[in-house]
């Protein structure tokens, strides 16, 4: 019997973001009780991958998870249990921003089964979290950890922006230490990604919001992780800081390059050498589930020079990096055969360091980790 990650996608939101190219819709929110069923409807027409692999963790991601309330969460989970042999310590995770949190919902949460929360904070400005479009506020934020924590949650994560417009690095410093002072035991860091059909896109485009220098973006960068360091957070991921024990045991899956199953609109899955996507329209998902037809909507086959292109890029993304031991034993070859001049090249460039057990980016590596990560994949 194998292991898989499990992803189950909730596409509703009660406001899109102005910055979000997720496959997230507001005022959908009619739909939800016919997508829980869809849902549990392809979950029974995965029975044979589901028969055949333990789930070694849960992740429910958006959109906005939490805007389903409790006993909708405690459906799916009861769905989940019934149909999936769940391994006894698997981690459970569901995406939930403040403002659509309560005492009962995040205690029905708990009680499902979900036992790690990541909380969508992004600032602790609410100038700048009106700026964003986000529906919270920083109190809102802090009651509604005050209350998880009561109810049992103690594996939580924060996830914080930086590079936004109108932030400085004040702002940033603030934030931080905030947050580190809240004892959050894992903490989520992204730059601002400027996407196209996006409200901040426009806005870009048009000048109606100006975004800080890509040397202040750096320096933002780089003083988030000094700080995190300080106090004692590992700096595991490009994006992702833990206390030792607390690393997202979720998205090691998708690092290692692992399979992992998607469920719901606009999920994505990698099994048995095919990634492969469900279409994301909530209403045509529902529509072909309903009719016992199969939601998925593109299928790619994987080589095995994709695979081991994807190996490397992935796992580069990780701060220990590639383990050669683990390569060889997967690919039946060692990284230095098949990646000689890349390693050779940037290792001369400052970009990478490798030692008989690992190659990994360095911090210019990481700065400049999409040059890197170009030629990891094969032709």
């Amino acid at each position: 019997m194998g292991t898989i990650a499990l992803y189950i996608h909730i596409p509703f939101c009660q406001k899109k973001c102005n910055y979000c190219d997720f496959n997230s819709y507001s005022g959908k929110q009619h739909l939800i009780r016919d997508y829980i069923e869809a849902l549990k409807k392809e979950i029974r027409m995965n029975k044979n991958v589901l028969d055949s692999n333990k789930i070694s963790t849960i992740f429910f991601g958006g959109g906005t998870p939490s805007i389903l309330e409790g006993d909708q969460i405690v459906i799916i989970m009861d769905t989940i249990t019934k149909y999936c042999d769940i391994e006894e310590n698997a981690e459970v995770s569901i995406e939930a921003n403040p403002g659509t949190l309560s005492h009962d919902k995040l205690a029905k949460y708990y009680d499902s089964g979900i036992n790690r929360l990541s909380i969508g904070l992004q600032a602790c400005q609410n100038d700048l979290l009106k700026t964003l479009g986000r529906i919270h506020s920083f109190e809102d934020y802090l009651e509604n950890l005050k209350e998880a924590r009561e109810i049992g949650f103690s594996n939580i994560n924060t996830d914080l922006m930086f590079s936004l417009p109108g932030q400085s690095k004040e702002d940033l410093e603030e934030c931080l230490e905030r947050v580190v002072s809240l004892n959050i035991p894992h903490i989520s860091a992204y730059s601002l990604i400027i996407e196209e059909g996006t409200l901040f896109g426009d806005w870009v485009d048009n000048k109606t919001i100006i975004l800080p220098d890509e040397e202040i973006q750096l320096e933002m960068y780089h003083s988030t992780i000094r700080y995190l360091k300080e106090k004692n957070y590992i700096h595991y991921e490009i994006s992702n800081f833990a206390k030792p024990g607390f690393q997202c045991r979720h998205n090691m899956t998708y690092w290692h390059n692992e399979p992992y199953l998607g469920l719901g609109a606009g999920s994505h899955s990698y099994l048995n050498k095919k990634r492969f996507n469900n279409v994301n329209d909530i209403e045509k998902y529902i529509y072909l589930v309903k009719n016992e037809r199969t939601p998925v909507e593109n299928e790619i086959d994987v080589s095995d020079k994709d695979e081991i292109g994807e190996t490397m890029f992935l796992g580069l993304r990780l701060i220990e990096g590639i383990s050669v031991k683990k390569f060889i034993e997967r690919f039946n070859a060692s990284p230095f055969e098949i990646y000689r001049e890349q390693i050779e090249k940037f290792s001369a460039q400052g970009l990478l360091e490798y030692d008989k057990a690992n190659i990994r980016l360095t911090q210019r590596g990481i700065d400049l980790s999409n040059v890197v990560f170009r030629e990891m994949l094969l032709d």
